[in-house]
Formats: C-alpha cells, sequence, structure tokens
C-alpha cells in the first residue's frame, strides 16, 4: 500500500511522488516529446499507486504532457499534479501572477492546480513576499488548492508564514550528501505543520549500485544536467572517496534488507522529521524505477540501520548553508556551476539619485519626505542606511516574531546596500534598537547569524519604537571595500 500524507483539506498526495524535471533533459537538444505518446508512459506509474507527479513551468513540455494525462485517464484512481512557478527576478504585479496562474491551469489542463510551489532567486527584493500574497488571494478564489514553496530557506520560510501566507510544503534538496534540510529546517516546519518535499534523494542516479566501487567520473562520463549537477554536491561534501564510503555503509543495508540501495537512502530520507515525500526522478519512456518505489513501503528500516547510516554520513563535509542557498550565493551547485542559465542579471530594488558627488534611494514611504531623510545615502565609498523596520507598504512583517522581523529588516538593509553598489560584507558598524529587552536575545541571534562573517562594531540599546508591533529598528554603516 503507497502511504500518502495529507497537505491540506481534499489533498493527500503520495510520499513517493514521480518528478518530471528530466523532461527538459531529454527535449534539451530542442527535440519536443509527443505529449500523448509520453503520457502512456505515466499509467504504470498511476496503475500501481504512484499517482502524484511534480514538474514546473521550466520543465520543458512536463506540464502538457500530464495534461494529456490528466484529461484521457478515463479509469482508474485519481491523480495529483504538482507544479512550480519560477519566474524571472524582478517584481511582479497581480496581473502577472494571474497569467502564471493561468498558464499553469492551461497547460495542466484543469481548472484548479492542485499544488503550486513559488521560487524565488532572491530575498532583498521584498517582491517574493508580493508574489506569495498574490498567490493566496488566487488561492481563495478557487485556482490553487494549496500553496508550496520550492528552494527557500528556513529564515524565509518563517517571514512567509509570518504574515499569514499558508505555505503547506516546501520541496528543498535533502538527500544523504545534502543533509541542510535537517536541523533548522525541520525543527520549523515539523512546529509549524510545513511538509518537506526531499528532492536530489538519490543525487541524479549517484546514489545506486551503478556507481559502487567505480571511479570517479569526469567530462563526458556525466551525460545529463542531474549528473552535471549533483557531482557538483558530491564534491562540496568532501568528495568521491567520502562518497564511495557512504555507499558502501549504504549497501551494507540494502544486503540485509534485500533492497537496492536507492531505495535505502529514499527510505533513510522518509524517516527524517518533517519529511512528507520523497521525489523520484523519472526519463518518461526510458526509465522506470516503479518496483523500486512501490517497495518504499513494503518494509521499515531498524534504529539499528538507520544508526549505521546516519553515522556513515559522518565523515562527509556538510553541504554550506540554509537549503536554496545553491540558488543564491556561491557555491553555486547548478548542472553549469552559476546562474546564468536562470537569468542573466538581479535588478537593483531601488532606483538611485545622483547629485554632484553624494547618491541616495528612497523606498517611496510618505515618511521619507515628511522627515526629509533617505532611505540609504552614498559619500564617496561610505554608505549610510536609516533606521530600518520590518515594514513593507502597509504591511508589517513578523507582528508577533521577533526572527521574522530581524531577518527582513536586514533583507531591506541589505537591499538598499546593494543598490548603491555595495555589499551587505561592506557593512563596518550596526546599531540595533530594541523595543522590549526579552527580545533581545533572538534578535542578536539574527544579527550573528547574518553578520557571521563580517563582525562590524555593533551597538544595542532598549529604545522606544514608533509605531506599534515594531520589535526592532537597525541602523548600519558601510565602506565599500
Amino acid at each position: 500500500m503507497i502511504e500518502k500524507v495529507k497537505l491540506a483539506k481534499g489533498l493527500e498526495v503520495s510520499r513517493a511522488i514521480t518528478g518530471l524535471w528530466q523532461i527538459a533533459d531529454m527535449e534539451k537538444g530542442g527535440n519536443t516529446l509527443d505529449p500523448a505518446a509520453t503520457a502512456k508512459f505515466m499509467e504504470p506509474y498511476v496503475a500501481a499507486g504512484l499517482n502524484t507527479f511534480d514538474m514546473a513551468d521550466h520543465y520543458g513540455s512536463a506540464e502538457i504532457i500530464a495534461g494529456y494525462f490528466q484529461t484521457n485517464w478515463a479509469e482508474g484512481p485519481s491523480t495529483h499534479m504538482l507544479t512550480k512557478w519560477v519566474p524571472k527576478p524582478g517584481p511582479v504585479t497581480r496581473e502577472e501572477v494571474r497569467a502564471a496562474v493561468q498558464e499553469r491551469l492551461t497547460r495542466l489542463n484543469t481548472k484548479k492546480v492542485d499544488l503550486l510551489q513559488y521560487h524565488a532567486w532572491t530575498y532583498t527584493n521584498p517582491y517574493w513576499l508580493d508574489t506569495l500574497l498574490y498567490l493566496q488571494e488566487l488561492q481563495e478564489e478557487g485556482l490553487i488548492g494549496a500553496l508550496g514553496t520550492t528552494n527557500f530557506d528556513t529564515a524565509h520560510l518563517r517571514i512567509a508564514k509570518s504574515v499569514g501566507v499558508n505555505i503547506v510544503s516546501n520541496q528543498i534538496s535533502y538527500s544523504l550528501v545534502d543533509r541542510r534540510g535537517g536541523g533548522r529546517m525541520a525543527d520549523y516546519c515539523d512546529e509549524n505543520g510545513v511538509k518537506i518535499f526531499a528532492y536530489g534523494t538519490l543525487c541524479g542516479g549517484f546514489i545506486s549500485s551503478k556507481w559502487l566501487g567505480k571511479p570517479e567520473p569526469t567530462g563526458d562520463a556525466l551525460t545529463n544536467w542531474s549528473l552535471m549537477k549533483y557531482k557538483r554536491f558530491i564534491d562540496t561534501a568532501g568528495g568521491w572517496e567520502k562518497f564511495q564510503h557512504v555507499l558502501e555503509e549504504v549497501n551494507k543495508v540494502a544486503l540485509e534488507t534485500n533492497h537496492s540501495i536507492s531505495t535505502i537512502a529514499s527510505k533513510y530520507q522518509l524517516t527524517r522529521k518533517a519529511v512528507g515525500s520523497v521525489i523520484i526522478g523519472a526519463r518518461l519512456g526510458e526509465n522506470a524505477h516503479i518496483a523500486d518505489a512501490v517497495s518504499l513501503f513494503d518494509f521499515e528500516l531498524t534504529k539499528s540501520q538507520i544508526k549505521s547510516i546516519s553515522a556513515a554520513l559522518d565523515i562527509l563535509d556538510p553541504i554550506p548553508g540554509d537549503c536554496g542557498d545553491e540558488y543564491r550565493k556561491p557555491p553555486y551547485l547548478t548542472a553549469s556551476g552559476d546562474t546564468s542559465h536562470h537569468y542573466e542579471e538581479l535588478p537593483a530594488v531601488y532606483e538611485v539619485t545622483t547629485r554632484g558627488n553624494r547618491s541616495y534611494i528612497d523606498s517611496g514611504t510618505s515618511w521619507e519626505t515628511l522627515a526629509g531623510y533617505s532611505r540609504a545615502f552614498r559619500i564617496g565609498d561610505r554608505i549610510l542606511v536609516s533606521g530600518t523596520t520590518a515594514t513593507h507598504g502597509d504591511l508589517l512583517v513578523g507582528a508577533d516574531d521577533p526572527i521574522a522581523q530581524t531577518q527582513f529588516v536586514i533583507d531591506k538593509i541589505e537591499a538598499s546596500i546593494e543598490s548603491l553598489g555595495g555589499k551587505l560584507s561592506d557593512v563596518v558598524r550596526s546599531r540595533i534598537y530594541c523595543n522590549d529587552l526579552k527580545y533581545w536575545e533572538p534578535i542578536a541571534r539574527v544579527h550573528g547569524e547574518r553578520f557571521a562573517d563580517i563582525r562590524p562594531a555593533n551597538t544595542m540599546v532598549k529604545a522606544k519604537l514608533i509605531g506599534d508591533g515594531y520589535m526592532v529598528e537597525i541602523e548600519v554603516e558601510a565602506v565599500i571595500s
């Protein structure tokens, strides 16, 4: 019996989700797959009880193929088609969000997207928060069944939840090699009813008997985007020799249970805190690992086996940062090693006004005109950022959450500095104003996290802040190096 996980009312998905990202790889030479012919290869999955498929707007014609299948699958159990929207960086309007959702509906040939998962390329521009709020409006209209995110880190998942966005899932890279989904992410998701969808659990096929005891592949041996991408993860985690040690230990459990290395790796991820489902990639018409996926639910790992696998993983180096950082900061663990195949550039958040040797930016609030100040000001190589609160338009971000407020404040500060040609790492002085000293420690911890490798001079003081609900205000000085 295929296990299910409940995401929302009326939406239960398989704990083994079939991922269709390799449709894009199969079409990368300019060849477009025939939707009718390719959709037939989805039938055995559904017949076996694997009725949930994951795709995205940029996975070639995956949505069209899935839509054709939904329309022509007349018999048998219902299916769930989960998709993602990954727009180019930059501000968006309600109309643009509606158009994107309508495109998903058209391609999937449905009146409602079961689960719409959103990806943001950067957090310094708060358009990502606007987008989630607009998507939630469309959910209330009935065009979207449930909202999820993909590649969100813990801080920004928290910010989104703090303003009332009902996120039910976060799809992230999470595997034996990439363990960032544990720890803070798992704790937050578990406490707040968010299910983790773990992708990359097989590292593009590297976690299998095919690669056990084999020499390190290079160049032409990396035959598709998945192999190129996950080889970077293996290198970052300590290299091929350490990876082989993990494969050997997992193989011992595989032999004990009479299952494949791949099945053991996916089963292990299903035992992790807050993991709702694992996503197992399929090359429709080429590789169908249906029996392996089904076998995930015919056995359990013992505590001893889980412990032995966990111990083997301790040899690996941790993948740096939080979930999704591989798309936002070095090291870029993408197929190409950068973001050039995703977007050309990140637009500045604020428009710069220059007068002589002075430049400044405004965020457009009435307070700046009333009180005669700028959001940030640059003279020479020095940037001064005004006192910044967790205000976004008429919205107070993190009304009851000092951690969410502080993260959002530092995002705004980073956007101000970047718009004037600097980086957050250029900050040399920060001043924190705390409305109530009972919040000083969570505020300080966020500052410590964001400035861990920068270590500016800092002062924190208790101060009565203007406006209801504000827990923290921060101003900084930066010198462009």
